[in-house]
């Protein structure tokens, strides 16, 4: 069978089965629906976690990223794992021991306001519409390659997928949907890597042939006789190019540090995170739950850059100074051409890969200026309608492209992992895995962001604000509208992102880290923090940490006007510091909290039973 086939196969199998699940599954309560009962064994939980946790940003992302960045992507593999196990130490066991639904009912009732569950609501939804976003792009980068459909019909598939599940199930629907998604993304983010380790490095674990010398017929032909490292390699043919080993980075130290920091600390303040482990039925399951969590999870994040060193260096060596096409190469007399195979033009038919013959030779120069990161599709590329093609049969760009370079190869990150297994050569049915093991990823995260969304509306405003005496079946279905009406803005922000989907995603855990994250440690931690406080903190690190984003992302601001150099990515850093110091100030200028929050916090923190087992002054 074809590619196609394979992929209407496979993905059709894993969507009846998350549909099979969701409907096995379905919500009858609102404990159900909002938490799953508080009955999820921890080996469930932590498989279930792990899909939540890796989202189209893991899966389909972060290898981009790190395969054109670099060194540079380090950040999101150091940020992201560091900030999983923050959350599962610092975080998680508390916030359980508190035992409500959701984060804004813990920043409400223990900071005794109505005004700060508002606050926190509006932030959760924030936070997960600007993370869906990412998700619902990388459903319709997968549904637009291999389906064969465009961007917006792939979103609108994935939407009318999440909207079954989601809605019907809640949160139990979800959760055991997320195991079944769990194995289907991971053993398809495997099995691509370990055949493609073995071509390059004769290693069938790709976390050692990362490191190890080229090997095996392909990576011996790499190697050109050398005995010589995947990297090293890597690093010379980027060099040979005209780019920054792949090896070094260009970003500032300070804005690597804040990257880090921001999806660290962001990690710990999402809510679609932080909500499974109320679904344990116990504190000590929580604890659990987080430990096999960071195990699957460090499956996949292990072998990510991996994947990502193999996708450069196949891509590099089948493309660059490649002929575009046999008859082009005939008419120069090239006798034994190097031609792009046929994967190139289906990808560049997606509208996500574009070749701009800038010197009219058929050839395709992948050249840089040295920039570790090669030139990728952005919004200045616009292509010609399908059946307008250049002279040697390549789409056409028909808006003007960078000129900085010579450069005529501009390819988007996303597709990287997906375009992995066709660069390799590997069988058809290996491609379609991966086609729904990213659709998987996309759509388990989504779902749970989704959740918070419905969450936030019935439970913390609708229950607990405005509604108070609703009855648990009206509530139940104003979840279900509210998570209806999640799917629908989430569809549209995936059919207009504001930007890659790990860039994307980078975006929201700055919101989080520079909102909740401060919120919750306080609540834990500092008996003074009251309401005044947090409100003010959270406040102002949303308005400083979105309007950053919003004027250097959107509003034309320039790169060289960052504040000491940091990115937006890395902005929730300082949005976070700031959060801290009004929270603190605020919270020691007025009045303290009442004494039974007091008391709250306290039993929240120090286990039950302590200090009774003996009289000190006996």
């Amino acid at each position: 069978m074809d590619v196609q086939a394979w992929t209407f196969v496979i993905v059709g199998l894993t969507f009846a089965l998350y549909i099979g699940i969701a409907i096995w599954s379905r919500a009858g309560s609102t404990s159900e629906f909002y938490v799953a009962g508080k009955g999820v064994h921890p080996f469930a939980n932590g498989m279930a976690t792990g899909a939540d946790w890796m989202s189209a940003a893991s899966f389909l992302g972060m290898a981009g990223l790190i395969s054109f960045s670099g060194y540079d992507g380090s950040v999101y593999l150091m940020g992201w794992t560091g900030g999983y196990v923050l959350l599962a130490l610092l975080l998680a066991p508390y916030l359980r021991k508190f035992g409500k639904f959701t984060v804004p009912d813990f920043v409400g009732d223990r900071y005794y306001s109505g005004t700060a569950r508002v606050v926190a609501v509006i932030c959760a939804i924030f936070i997960s519409f600007t993370y869906v976003a990412g998700q619902m792009r990388g459903v319709g980068v997968v549904f637009s390659r291999f389906l064969e459909v465009d961007i917006t019909a792939g979103v609108l598939i994935g939407m009318g997928i999440v909207f079954f599940y989601a809605v019907l199930g809640g949160m139990k629907g979800i959760t055991y949907t997320q195991v079944a998604q769990y194995c289907v993304l991971i053993f398809a983010f495997m099995v691509p890597a370990i055949f493609i380790g073995i071509q390059l490095t004769g290693n069938p674990i790709p976390q050692i042939g990362f490191g190890g010398e080229l090997a095996g017929e392909i990576g011996s032909r790499i190697a050109a006789g050398q005995n010589i490292s995947l990297l090293d390699k890597l690093d010379q043919i980027n060099t040979d190019l005209g780019f920054a080993a792949y090896t070094d980075g260009s970003r500032s130290r300070l804005d690597l540090f804040c990257i880090t920091a921001a999806l660290m600390v962001g990690t710990a303040g999402l809510p679609h995170v932080i909500i499974r482990f109320y679904t344990v039925p116990r504190v000590r399951d929580a604890r659990i739950s987080a430990g096999w969590a960071l195990l699957f999870i460090a499956i996949l994040y292990t072998t990510a850059p991996a994947v990502a060193a193999f996708a450069r260096t196949n891509l590099l060596t089948a493309v660059s100074n490649a002929w575009y096409s046999a008859e082009a190469a005939a008419d120069a007399g090239d006798s034994d051409p190097h031609v792009v195979p046929e994967w190139f033009r289906t990808w560049e038919d997606s509208g996500l890969l574009a070749w701009v013959d800038k010197n009219n030779d058929g050839r395709i120069q992948w050249v840089g200026s040295g920039n570790a990161a090669a030139p990728v599709i952005s919004d200045k590329l616009e292509f010609a309608p399908d059946d307008a093609r250049g002279e040697f049969g390549q789409r056409l760009v028909t808006s003007s492209v960078t000129t900085d370079n010579d450069n005529e190869l501009y390819v988007d990150p996303d597709i990287m992992v997906l375009a992995n297994p066709e660069i390799a050569r590997l069988p058809n049915w290996v491609i379609g895995l991966v086609a729904a093991g990213g659709l998987a990823a996309a759509l388990s995260t989504a779902a749970g962001l989704l959740l918070v969304v419905s969450t936030a509306i019935s439970h913390d405003l609708l229950k607990k604000l405005v509604m108070p005496d609703i009855t648990e079946r009206q509530e139940l279905i104003a979840a279900r509208i509210a998570a209806a009406i999640a799917v629908c803005g989430a569809g549209y922000l995936g059919i207009n992102p504001p930007d890659y989907v790990a860039a994307t995603v980078a975006f929201a855990f700055g919101l989080a880290a520079s909102t909740f994250f401060p919120a919750i440690i306080l609540g834990i931690f500092v008996k003074r923090a009251n309401r005044e406080g947090v409100v003010a903190g959270m406040i102002c690190g949303l308005a400083f940490t979105a309007g950053y984003i919003i004027y250097f992302k959107f509003a034309g601001g320039a790169a060289q006007d960052y504040f000491l150099g940091i990115s937006p990515e890395g902005i929730g850093t300082i949005g976070m510091m700031i959060n801290f110091m009004v929270a603190f100030f605020v919270s020691y200028i007025t009045k303290e909290p009442p004494q039974e929050v007091q008391d709250l916090v306290e039993q929240i923190r120090v286990p039950k039973g302590a200090g009774e087992a003996h009289d000190v002054n006996a």
